[in-house]
């Protein structure tokens, strides 16, 4: 049985990293997996492009944590977007940042990523093995390793860095929760975050497809004045629903679908007198086209029909009949095109999961649980989740960086 300083348990981002630089530190560092490859959910995120961080400040960054921001407040100072964006571009890993300050590197190829990631803990010596963790091993109230289908793993300090739930085909399958839950550490329930919308209007699929850009999409809340969440973006189409980068957004700020709703302005640009007199201009080089036939300039072809159908105002009529009443109508329409959540897409299809080990019984500073000395979290199994924009990747590498420096901290190298 080999014995090493730290054992590493899951290789995704928060893994890899955190293994490679607790081997960099000295300490004798075997990662162990039980998938084929590693960082498999990494490899495809961002649909292959790799959204790995978010060219913003730790200011800048916390308030896009939806749970449990407090908690990130060290982490994310210490081991900041900055300081990953130079931690890849000095492994060769040339970067750009496009819009909403989205960091990805320039081959568009999320395989870069994990390569220098794989490349490092090669470099540092980090052993990796396959093999299926089921059991932290304590001894006198202290981690003392992990067992395995394969037999027992031993080190004094062990990381858990075993993912969420979602996309389970990649690995991800919430083992991680099932192990911190046998040590004594409380979870809380697993949900999906980040995920699709289901809707019941039926016209969505009608569009599927259709991508709509620059875009203003709100939620709101029964019960709720004001917006739970409104931002300028970009949403998809799809034959159940709507997802995209607003929708998964929105999502998140989602518990549970019942008693919220959407809308989405299709011309934030435009407040609505502005809008009307668009409208009236169009109108009036129009006068004699069908309605349905007279807004080509101010909206995609495919919704059309749906947009005519909602506004109550007969297709074959006249532009020059359309009433101011049916005119004020359709600017309302426009600016607010309702949408009702009826549901999510599975658990499996969410791009991150909501939940985890509960963070009060984990030191922010170290990553450390309270409860066990030398065992530590950091990743997706952590109670800590962020919108789209790459939040969610830089949590994983700033609590890998900060339980591997924790770890590392005190160890005797002689």
């Amino acid at each position: 049985m080999k014995e090493y300083d730290l054992i590493v348990v899951g290789a995704g981002a928060a893994g890899l990293l955190c293994g490679a630089e607790a081997a960099r530190l000295g300490l004798r560092t075997a990662l162990v997996d039980h998938a084929k490859r590693p960082a498999m959910k990494l490899a495809i995120t961002g649909k292959g492009r790799c959204n790995l961080t978010n060219d913003c400040s730790p200011e800048e960054f916390i308030p896009r944590v939806r749970t449990n921001p407090r908690f990130l407040y060290s982490a994310i100072h210490a081991f900041p977007p900055a300081w990953t964006m130079e931690f890849f571009r000095s492994r060769g890993v040339p970067l750009k940042t496009e819009r909403g300050g989205r960091v990805f590197p320039q081959s568009d190829q999320a395989a870069q990523i994990v390569d220098a990631l794989l490349e490092e803990g090669r470099r540092q010596g980090v052993e990796q093995i396959q093999d299926h963790v089921s059991q932290l091993l304590v001894e006198d109230g202290r981690a003392a390793g992990v067992r395995g289908r394969e037999g027992e793993y031993r080190a004094p300090r062990v990381v858990l860095c075993t993912g969420g739930m979602s996309y389970p085909g990649t690995g991800s399958d919430g083992s991680g929760y099932a192990i911190a839950r046998k040590a004594g550490h409380r979870i809380v329930e697993p949900r999906p975050s980040l995920i699709p919308i289901v809707t019941r209007e039926s016209w969505c699929g009608q569009v599927a497809g259709l991508s709509l850009r620059n875009v203003t999409l709100t939620l709101w809340q029964e019960g709720k004045k004001k917006p739970v969440y409104r931002e300028l973006g970009e949403m998809l189409f799809t034959h159940f629903g709507v997802s995209g980068p607003l929708v998964l957004t929105a999502s998140s700020y989602m518990r549970g679908w019942e008693g919220y709703r959407l809308t989405i302005d299709l011309k934030p640009g435009l407040d609505p007198q502005k809008l009307d007199a668009r409208l009236l201009r169009d109108f009036e080089s129009q006068q004699n086209k069908h309605f349905a036939n007279s807004l080509g300039e101010l909206l995609p072809r495919s919704l059309i029909p749906v947009v005519v159908e909602l506004s109550g105002i007969g297709g074959e009529t006249k532009v020059h009949q359309v009433t101011r009443e049916e005119r004020q109508r359709l600017v309302a329409l426009l600016k607010a095109l309702p949408l009702t959540p009826a549901g999510f897409r599975p658990v499996a299809e969410a791009i991150v999961t909501a939940g985890g080990v509960d963070v009060a019984q984990v030191n922010p500073k170290t990553m450390e649980s309270k409860l066990v000395p030398g065992l530590y979290f950091a990743g997706e199994v952590l109670d800590v989740d962020g919108t789209t924009g790459g939040y969610n990747l830089q949590i994983a590498f700033s609590t890998g960086m900060t339980a591997a420096r924790s770890a590392a901290a005190g160890v005797d190298h002689s």
